[in-house]
């Protein structure tokens, strides 16, 4: 019998929400009103126009829904509903809302489009390799084979409110897709509550809605160059939409001279080694241009940009050992080159 979902306070979003209050920083920054603060395991970023009390009113809202999500669905955090559900594997479904429901549509959705490169249930490669080790290890083949083989979005039991993972050993981890899903959600959640001129940036991936509040005729989103992390390669101009970027320049490790990224290949088992080094989509909407990216960076640039060009709306570019490739139309957003 699935155990019954508790409420969002009940996976802890009270002291989560205190812990980012303590990490706020804001003021006005180009006419607007600038909010920083670190959640979601990145730096967060949020700019609107607003009267000053709706301001408030508004920023307080935006903390208080990232901290419920972080909580709710962060695998990093003992009392979340995604480590619960990690905890019963191979024992019991887990009651989840309807808002998890809807997540988890969306994550079914985006194994489908991504042709099985972005798959929640990759936690056990996700452990097997450890880019926090000092010095770094590598996972022995009977480790990763054994960690794959408990992989599969299609293995995962979706029940009337449930959710089962079948085999113990089995976990979910929503990191390709719910910091952009975020972004979007506080975007949307910004603009209905009245502001103009939003931009959400949380550790890259930005969604923008309306013109900046400094009568500019559009937003300037920088794109970081891999090889000098830090420095922009380009910037793209926008007006409406989103920006996400993948890339394994900074999480990684070497040994013996070969060099081992983060974003793991959930066919093999192993860290992607295409020669990728940073793709970024724009699009629409923040939550399907994070997943772009990273199913871009797994699939490589012929395969990956061919994806892109299948999804209406979306442009994208690939930086590689051997250069660049973009889609048809990227070219027609570039503001500025370094």
């Amino acid at each position: 019998m699935a155990r019954t979902a508790r409420s969002d306070d009940e996976f802890g979003a009270a002291s989560v929400l205190v812990r980012i209050r303590g990490s706020v920083r804001e003021g006005t920054r180009d006419g607007a009103y600038d909010l920083t603060f670190q959640a979601l395991g990145t730096r967060c970023r949020v700019s609107f126009s607003a009267p000053a009390g709706l301001a408030r009113e508004l920023s307080g809202q935006v903390l208080a829904w990232v901290a419920t999500f972080e909580a709710k669905y962060s695998r990093f955090l003992p009392a979340s509903l995604i480590s619960r559900i990690n905890a019963a594997a191979g024992r019991e479904p887990v009651a989840i809302d309807a808002d998890t429901e809807r997540l988890f549509a969306l994550c079914d959705q985006m194994h489908f489009i991504t042709r099985g490169t972005l798959d929640p249930t990759a936690l056990p490669l996700l452990q097997a390799w450890d880019w926090k080790a000092s010095p770094p290890v590598l996972p022995d083949p009977a480790s990763i084979e054994a960690a794959r083989q408990l992989c599969g979005w299609r293995k995962l039991q979706r029940g009337a409110g449930t959710v089962f993972l079948p085999k113990a050993g089995m976990g979910l981890d929503l990191g390709g897709m719910g910091k952009e899903f975020a972004v979007d959600q506080v975007a949307e959640l910004l603009a209905a509550g009245g502001a103009t001129g939003v931009l959400v940036d949380f550790g890259a991936d930005v969604r923008v809605i309306g013109r900046p509040a400094d009568g500019r005729p559009g937003w300037h989103i920088g794109l970081d160059d891999p090889v000098q992390p830090g420095r922009c390669w380009c910037g793209l101009g926008l007006v409406e939409g989103a920006v996400a970027t993948s890339g394994d320049y900074i999480r990684r490790f070497e040994i013996n001279g070969r060099r081992y990224g983060h974003i793991l290949d959930v066919r093999t088992g192993q860290p992607v080694d295409n020669g990728c080094r940073a793709v970024s989509v724009l699009g629409p909407n923040c939550t399907f241009a994070g997943m772009l990216s990273t199913a871009v960076f797994v699939l490589g640039p012929e395969e990956g940009l061919g994806l892109i060009e299948t999804q209406y709306g979306f442009e994208g570019a690939v930086l590689t050992d051997r250069g660049m490739f973009t889609t048809r139309k990227f070219h027609g957003y570039v503001a500025s080159k370094a």
